[in-house]
């Protein structure tokens, strides 16, 4: 049978699942995060599966710190994101995940230990949207093992395998 209504059916499909979501707030990431301005490289987490799998957004604009100083031919607009910065970034994004499989154990430290087969397939510039997806791989003794991927405006710009260590506080 065929879908009827005013909006497609990948329109419906994707309301639906965007309702499903934790979203959590620049409020929220702070309480999550020990970062702040300007380290902080997170504005939005989706939490689309609670421990297996978030969506972290952010909005990269030419005022911020690392665009300053770093113009090609006097045009801001166009300075690139770091690549360390990225896989920070993606490391943050990925902190949704670490509170969801830690069990909310209070006084949880998170230490981000490092990132595996880190392939840069492009460059994120001022005035992209970044998407952050980070899925669960593995999760024993305190260890996490995330598949993190980075999107520009839907290109990929880097994908990486990380690996956090949680330890009770």
């Amino acid at each position: 049978m065929p879908f009827r209504g005013d909006i497609s059916r990948t329109d419906f499909a994707r309301s639906a699942l965007a309702e499903s979501f934790d979203t959590i707030g620049i409020d929220g990431i702070e309480r999550l995060l020990p970062h702040r301005y300007p380290f902080l490289l997170v504005d939005r987490i989706d939490i689309v599966e609670p421990g297996k799998h978030v969506v972290g957004i952010k909005q990269l604009t030419s005022g911020e710190w690392w665009a300053r100083g770093s113009s090609t031919n006097g045009y801001a607009a166009r300075a690139e994101f770091p690549f360390s910065l990225l896989i920070e970034a993606l490391a943050q994004a990925g902190g949704a995940l670490i509170r969801d499989l830690s069990g909310g154990v209070p006084g949880a430290i998170a230490y981000f230990m490092g990132a595996d087969r880190v392939r840069i397939r492009g460059a994120a510039r001022a005035g992209d949207e970044l998407r952050f997806d980070v899925r669960l791989r593995q999760w024993r003794r305190g260890i996490c093992r995330t598949r993190a991927e980075a999107r520009a405006d839907g290109r990929i710009v880097l994908t990486a395998e990380l690996t956090t260590i949680v330890r009770p506080g």
